[in-house]
């Protein structure tokens, strides 16, 4: 059943997803530090086309404008990132106030338009000043995430709605692993000691935040696909129960069941009980990011040894991701299915990549529309089966740098003309908008008189 003919509880959040280094530009304005993004795009002459997050969309000095996108647009939540380096450019001790004051005037000026904000710590951005002590191989440095994390709940804790700390993890290991931004090819057992580290960091984040009194909930935001084997053979078979413990289990067994998944019988992190106390910290609400499914096959690839492989006959997306928004419903059940304590989900990220140009002032986005309103109906049915999901954010609201893709790949609702900054919203964020209104106008249920 089509979207538009679903609906959705009142109190469902509808909103739209952005992180800082992609849209913020700015990049060393008002006092910011470097970011090890930053580093990376000025060390290797930028990322696709020689791009780099220097201006990305300006969002730093056009927030006024944007912030009325959303308004028009009848967001119900908004999520965004703080850039780290931004409000504290060693990663330690010392705030930036000038960085503090621009969140600031965002969280102002979503509460002005009804707008909850959800609040990312965590988008892969850290200062290059603790990269420089280590980075995530460090295990101090989830002491110093924490203490950013509880600084920035002594400072919105009593306006922020929804913290998220981390955002998918599994991105951030093998970034990390591979010592570069392309979250691809073998991985080292270093990455593994990533992997656990962000999750300290995650435990430490949310006890932070709880003792900075903070009012909202906390989750964790984790990019999940739905693995599924190439074929029958043994192979096939051993490979995607190898991948499941790799891409899917790897972040939710720790967190949701205190437990790191197997490996030929031990776990494939070894796991002090203090440890596991702290990233077992009880969460509010899951963060789900889901843009495509995974088909599995034997292979040699990396520490896991899988391979990834074609889905036959399915239309690819300019990332080469497969583009099959009806899977998105067999991820949901495999994770309802396997996690019977499973706290509330939000669905933190979901979208799809198009060459978007503008055409007599305007932007036609059909494939977009399509792709977005198939993956609402998933999220309907499996809230009709007794999935408890309380939000929505598509990604993106704005066109932005597509990390080591650059600009070329336009995931966003609004169109932005990378030579001008204009704005031109896309047909998908009127599809958006009239879906959203129609949500908030459902008719109340009508009084019982006996």
């Amino acid at each position: 059943m089509a979207a538009e003919a679903q609906r959705f509880p009142a109190e469902f959040r509808w909103g739209a997803a952005t992180a800082a280094y992609q849209i913020e530009g700015a990049w060393d304005a008002d006092g910011k530090g470097a970011s090890v993004w930053d580093t990376l795009a000025h060390r290797h002459g930028g990322f696709a086309g020689g791009s780099t997050g220097d201006v990305a969309c300006d969002h730093y000095h056009r927030l006024d404008e944007d912030l009325d996108l959303m308004g028009r647009l009848g967001l119900t939540s908004y999520r965004f990132s703080v850039s780290w380096p931004r409000v504290q450019p060693d990663g330690r001790a010392a705030w930036n106030q000038a960085g503090l004051d621009f969140y600031q005037r965002l969280v102002d000026g979503l509460l002005f338009r009804g707008i909850e904000p959800v609040l990312t710590l965590y988008h892969w951005d850290h200062p290059q000043a603790v990269e420089d002590r280590g980075g995530w191989l460090n295990r101090a440095m989830a002491g110093w995430f924490a203490d950013y994390a509880e600084g920035m709940g002594r400072r919105f804790g009593d306006r922020v709605a929804q913290w998220i700390t981390v955002n998918e993890p599994l991105s951030v290991m093998l970034a990390s692993a591979l010592g570069s931004s392309r979250p691809d090819g073998p991985l080292g057992e270093d990455s593994l000691v990533v992997a656990h580290h962000l999750l300290l960091a995650h435990g430490l984040a949310v006890r932070g935040l709880r003792g900075a009194g903070v009012r909202g909930q906390i989750g964790i935001a984790l990019n999940l696909a739905g693995v599924e084997p190439a074929g029958d053979r043994p192979a096939d078979l051993t490979a995607t129960a190898r991948a499941e413990a790799h891409e899917e289990r790897l972040f939710l067994d720790p967190l949701l069941t205190g437990r790191y998944p197997l490996f030929d019988g031990r776990p494939v992190v070894e796991c002090s009980a203090a440890d596991r106390d702290l990233i077992t910290t009880p969460i509010d609400f899951l963060g789900v990011n889901w843009y495509a499914p995974a088909r599995i096959a034997a292979g040699p690839t990396g520490l896991f040894g899988y391979a990834r492989a074609d889905f036959p006959g399915a239309e690819q997306n300019m990332l080469g991701w497969p583009v099959l928004p009806d899977r998105f419903g067999v991820l949901l059940r495999w994770l309802a299915a396997n996690y019977p304590r499973l706290p509330p989900v939000h669905i933190t990220e979901n979208g799809l990549p198009l060459p978007d140009a503008v055409e007599h002032g305007a932007v036609r986005d059909p494939l977009r529309i399509d792709y977005l309103s198939r993956c609402l109906a998933q999220i309907r049915e499996a809230m009709d089966a007794g999935m408890d999901i309380r939000g929505y954010h598509v990604w993106s609201l704005l066109d932005n740098l597509e990390w080591n893709f650059g600009y070329e790949p336009r995931f966003g609702l609004i169109h932005v003309d990378y030579d001008t900054l204009a704005r031109t919203p896309k047909d998908s964020y009127y599809w958006y908008r009239d879906f959203i209104a129609a949500q908030r106008r459902q008719p109340k249920e009508p009084a019982w008189h006996g």
